[in-house]
């Protein structure tokens, strides 16, 4: 009779036999051991703006290089990136070394894990990360947050920069949508707020599904709960995956915004044409600090505003 294993990386705490594989495709059981499948395997690397992770509040107006896999341990259905987080896709092999060597070819300073979720891609981020920090190179993860709490805190140490994807603050949305739970990725954002880690999170807004003024009134509580200078991303949704819901009214995201700009020091609306969400304003003096146009402009000096000296939330 094969023996189960269990794997511990993420709250789906799969139990698996002998060459089975778990709920995110990416691990299995080999010979009595959990084996990443994924290890080494970037299925997309590119240069992008800091922005565009989006990351508002760390290293403003610079370029990161970007890589992911494929997989996720979570399956929803309106995942604006699922060609690579719901199937296996081409991959070529990189050591964490040359991922260094990539770095330096391109003059940069940062490594963004992005594009499927690095959750699942555990011990490469680790060992990568951990390189990444004895050469004095800035890490982010931008992640759905679905992780069990000894991994996260071994992680925590490697890495500069984090943007969660918090759904909703709806565990059955995240059952019925998402095929995860909500509890663990909020204990992710709390225990990343009280680490030395920046912190941003991003909300995809869905019509009809996470947008009702309780839905984002609960949502910007917990997040105001936890720490109001978090900066928060409400991004406009638009069909993909399974989904054909309509996109995000643009009206009911700036209804959103100025919900959240009550109670949170640093909103933002993503996915729409106009500039002027981009903007960080100083909660001090109420001017803009950050103008985010087709260059990025900005007054903070010393992680402080350049006008009036209000200490601003970030990795500057």
């Amino acid at each position: 009779m094969d023996k189960k294993v269990q794997c511990n990386i993420c709250p789906h705490n799969c139990n698996l036999r002998e060459g089975q594989k778990g709920i995110c495709m990416a691990r299995e059981n080999r010979d009595g051991e959990i084996e990443p499948l994924n290890y080494g395997e970037v299925a997309s690397m590119s240069v992008d703006p800091i922005e565009k992770k989006p990351l508002f509040h760390f290293k403003p107006g610079t370029k990161i290089l970007s890589i992911g896999t494929w997989g996720c341990n979570m399956k929803c259905g309106f995942c604006q990136n699922w060609q690579l987080s719901q199937q296996k896709v081409p991959t070529r092999y990189y050591e964490p070394e040359e991922i260094l060597d990539e770095i330096a070819k391109r003059g940069l300073s940062s490594l963004a894990f992005t594009y499927s979720e690095p959750i699942i891609w555990y011990e490469y981020v680790y060992d990568t990360a951990r390189l990444m920090k004895d050469n004095k190179i800035d890490t982010v993860m931008v992640s759905n947050g679905f992780i069990n709490q000894g991994p996260l805190l071994e992680l925590l140490p490697y890495i500069d920069g984090f943007n969660i994807d918090l759904k909703a603050i709806d565990d059955d949305f995240y059952r019925d949508e998402c095929n995860g739970r909500l509890e663990p990725v909020k204990n992710t954002i709390i225990k990343i707020a009280e680490s030395d880690a920046h912190l941003e999170i991003t909300n995809l807004v869905i019509r009809d599904k996470n947008d009702s003024i309780d839905a984002l009134e609960d949502l910007i509580d917990f997040i105001s709960s936890v720490d109001r200078e978090i900066p928060l991303h409400l991004s406009r949704y638009y069909p993909a995956y399974k989904y054909e819901i309509e996109a995000t009214d643009i009206k009911l995201l700036k209804t959103a915004y100025d919900l959240a700009s009550k109670k949170l020091d640093y909103v933002y609306l993503g996915n729409i044409r106009e500039m002027d969400y981009r903007k960080t304003i100083c909660p001090g003096c109420g001017r803009v600090i950050i103008d985010r146009d087709y260059r990025i402009k900005s007054n903070i000096e010393n992680g402080k505003c350049g006008y009036c000296d209000h200490k601003i939330k970030g990795y500057f």
